[in-house]
């Protein structure tokens, strides 16, 4: 078992970069698919980047090139870098950790995640 706790949301300007960060207690995150999701007010939950147990890595192509997934296993934390944020990157955003051993879009599914964090707000002004 493992439990997530999101930090480093913020209000930023458009332009901007910002880096998230999920940090486990309890099993390490190379034991696990770990993946970034967001939702914006009245929007689904979305996927954003995963990396993969091998350690490949996915992304939603509306953050393709912008944001970076990264994974420190030596202190048990997971990484959102997000460079050149837009204000439709505006949202919670929420740390998602799966036992699958998938790789690829499969990755990109909700449902593969066994564990959630709380989620940080992210809040990108024009």
């Amino acid at each position: 078992q493992v439990q997530l706790a999101e930090s480093g949301g913020g209000l930023v300007q458009a332009g901007d970069s910002l880096r998230l960060s999920c940090a486990a207690s309890g099993r390490n995150v190379g034991y696990y698919a770990m993946a970034w999701f967001r939702q914006a007010p009245g929007k689904e939950r979305e996927f954003v980047a995963a990396v993969s147990r091998s350690g490949s890595t996915v992304y939603a192509d509306s953050v393709k090139g912008r944001f970076t997934i990264s994974r420190d296993t030596a202190k048990n934390t997971v990484y959102l870098q997000m460079n050149s944020l837009k204000p439709w990157d505006t949202a919670v955003y929420y740390c998602a950790a799966g036992l699958t051993s998938d790789t690829g879009v499969v990755l990109t599914a909700r449902g593969i995640y066994d564990y959630w964090g709380q989620g940080t707000q992210v809040t990108v002004s024009s």
